[in-house]
């Protein structure tokens, strides 16, 4: 049975289940995209703190916060049976307060966006819609798991970089070498977003979303989320190789072969080591991005 949810109250929500709503823990990967991109653009960053900043906050606090707040407002009866105690099904972020804080936060991070060129706006732009398509309807992405991973996955990896390395560009599309990292980086985030669906699958059968842990099964999920993170990852490798980056593509190679053993594990119960492998494959994995971005700003090593 599908339990109610408060919509009635015309009271303010508590500052506190506001910032609860916006979800402050989830701003870390597309802040740290975007500063992946800073780095990969290579260009200094004397006198850009202020701009840099503004991306930063651009990137979590408002785009990513954004996603958040939408995602909660149409996800609430989906709350209501996974987690009752989030500030909407639980009742302290009341009435239509939800859905209007995810519209004021979608019209801040248009502002601050357009204030840092046109390049950072249509990423920006796009994150934006990819939020909306993801959880409300008639779109509803989150309802396919293979749509909807894709779109917070750009969210969170690809386009924060491209936004990142655009700020330290004065605005300029960044490189191809740049745009190709950020989606090798967004596919495997994928998989991260997989592994993310395994707290809520029950209530996803139950509510008819078709998260891959819901239509492929515990086992599958767990065996395609290692696919996605791990393909990517020996693609970006043999780049950096190519590109004369051998160190840089070592030691990509070398975290991605500790991921590998890690996901040996992982794959023995995914459901219940997906939390596990979040505090150390992905952290293995964000700081491949990083090695990744240092190698885009070096020179190539001499044949």
């Amino acid at each position: 049975m599908e339990r109610s949810v408060p919509t009635t109250s015309s009271s303010l929500p508590a500052p506190s289940a506001v910032l609860e709503l916006l979800k402050p823990i989830t701003w870390f990967p597309p802040m740290w995209a975007f500063g992946c991109g800073v780095v990969s653009a290579g260009t200094p960053t004397e006198g850009r703190w202020a701009v840099i900043a503004a991306g930063i906050a651009l990137a979590g606090p408002l785009v990513c916060a954004t996603s958040q707040a939408v995602n909660d407002w149409f996800d609430r009866h989906v709350d209501a049976i996974n987690e009752p105690n989030r500030p909407i099904p639980s009742g302290r972020i009341p009435g239509q307060w939800g859905l209007w804080i995810a519209i004021l936060w979608t019209i801040l991070s248009a502002v601050v966006a357009i204030s840092l060129g046109p390049v950072v706006t249509v990423a920006a732009v796009c994150g934006i819609v990819l939020a909306w398509a993801y959880s409300a309807p008639p779109f509803r992405l989150k309802r396919n798991g293979w749509w909807g991973n894709s779109a917070v996955a750009a969210c969170y990896e690809g386009l924060p970089w491209i936004t990142g390395a655009a700020v330290m560009l004065g605005g300029a599309l960044p490189s191809a070498e740049i745009l190709v990292m950020a989606a090798l980086y967004s596919v495997g985030a994928h998989g991260i977003m997989t592994l993310n669906d395994f707290k809520s699958v029950d209530g996803d059968l139950r509510m008819g979303i078709g998260s891959l842990p819901a239509k492929l099964g515990v086992e599958g999920a767990g065996r395609a989320a290692c696919l996605f993170m791990a393909l990517p990852q020996v693609v970006v490798a043999g780049l950096l190789l190519g590109w004369n980056h051998p160190w840089h593509a070592a030691v990509v190679a070398t975290s991605l072969v500790t991921q590998l053993a890690l996901m040996a594990r992982l794959l023995r119960s995914p459901r219940e080591l997906a939390p596990w492998y979040n505090g150390t494959g992905v952290t293995l994995y964000v700081l491949g991005m990083l090695v990744t971005a240092f190698a885009l700003r070096a020179p190539a090593v001499s044949s």
